[in-house]
């Protein structure tokens, strides 16, 4: 086949099989307070990106909760960070409403509710999302969920709690399969007020998910991963890895991620608050919403070409391919595309619409390991001397 591009004669793979690019899943979007910042680097209620410069980020100042944050997510990795800065309000209730956000009568996006303009604006989409400080209120997690499905993204919030207790009776007031909570805060040290204070969870969750986003990949959950930069907890954790009854095993049991300490701070729980089981996994719900977004955007190269079973064989091979690929490398199990012909009558390919059924197995997390022990004789006889 042959193209053009700039004037120059580009042959193509005659195969008909076009790669398809994985859409990038290792951009946080986080929202939070900094009254110390620059205002000309982070004017408020902007959603401006700190592309791995922690020398941008010290512009947040000290004060707030970005800078913290930022340090948090620093100390696991540099990443792509989309940051929206909203006044700081002394009232807790308008404190609330800024992080919520809305859309002024100019049709300027404040808040939360700006990171659903990054992609329009600096071509990038942020899919790892939080507002740490902020998302222990059950109005600012919820409002989390909600744009982490409008962005096919996932959302990290916090529980405050004085026991674990409490923390599962929390966990029982959501369903949303894009979001985590977890449980309890992370002792930091400080810097400012040269002590240690406690810092939400979600600010250590952001840089675990984008360091194992660029590292490993988005089918592998944030638990039992080493954290850096924690000194303890602001509550005890027991926990005990052939025991679940423990504190964390109460969490996990009730679907709350919380922290235990083995060989340095670890997430430990890998599960969403998702009421329908098919996303119960942090790694579930990313699959899906990962996959859907990759086939949709690599095929806006066939709208509106003209039907024929050539372009239908050419989707259908770039898609199979592009699973196949997946399955090497490990990111799912398996997947397969085709067309139903009961989906695909003639009045709907006469109206220029054309369904592509497809299916995929996530990898499950290993959550579970049970050793069944016995005890045998029957190695004694290797005691003995050989005959002879």
């Amino acid at each position: 086949m042959t193209s053009y591009h700039h004037g120059v004669r580009v042959l193509e793979d005659a195969s008909g099989v076009r790669p398809i690019r994985t859409v990038q899943t290792g951009v946080i979007g986080v929202v939070g307070t900094a009254p110390g910042a620059d205002n000309d680097t982070f004017p408020l209620n902007t959603p401006v990106l700190i592309a791995g410069s922690q020398a941008k980020a010290a512009k947040l100042g000290d004060t707030g909760t970005l800078p913290l944050v930022m340090d948090a997510i620093f100390k696991q990795v540099a990443p792509m960070i989309i940051v929206v800065r909203v006044e700081s309000k002394a009232d807790a209730a308008q404190q609330q409403s800024a992080i919520i956000g809305d859309v002024t009568a100019a049709g300027k996006f404040t808040g939360l509710q700006a990171l659903l303009a990054v992609e329009a604006q600096l071509g990038i989409r942020p899919r790892i999302l939080g507002a740490p400080g902020f998302s222990h209120t059950k109005t600012v997690a919820d409002e989390l969920a909600s744009i982490a499905g409008a962005l096919r993204g996932f959302a990290y919030a916090d529980v405050v709690a004085s026991t674990a207790e409490e923390a599962v009776t929390y966990r029982r007031q959501f369903g949303a399969r894009r979001l985590m909570l977890l449980w309890p805060a992370i002792n930091v040290w400080d810097n400012p007020t040269s002590s240690y204070i406690g810092l939400p969870a979600s600010a250590f969750a952001l840089g675990m998910r984008a360091k194992l986003d660029n590292d490993t990949g988005w089918h592998k959950t944030i638990s039992n991963v080493e954290m850096l930069g924690a000194a303890g907890l602001t509550a005890d954790v027991s926990w005990h890895l052939q025991n679940p009854n423990t504190t964390a095993g109460l969490l996990n049991a009730a679907e709350v991620t919380t922290t235990i300490m083995r060989k340095g701070y670890r997430f430990w729980g890998s599960r969403t608050c998702s009421g329908d089981p098919q996303f119960a996994f942090e790694s579930y719900a990313r699959t899906a919403d990962v996959i859907a977004d990759t086939m949709a955007e690599a095929h806006d190269w066939a709208i509106d070409k003209p039907m024929s079973k050539v372009l239908f064989k050419d989707i259908l091979d770039g898609i199979n391919a592009k699973f196949a690929e997946l399955t090497t490398g490990g990111y799912i199990l398996g997947g397969e595309a085709w067309i139903d012909p009961e989906r695909n009558t003639e009045t709907t390919l006469a109206s220029g619409k054309l369904m592509i059924n497809y299916k995929v197995n996530p990898v499950p997390p290993l959550e579970n390991l049970s050793l069944v022990a016995s005890i045998t004789d029957e190695y004694l006889v290797d005691l003995l001397p050989a005959a002879g």
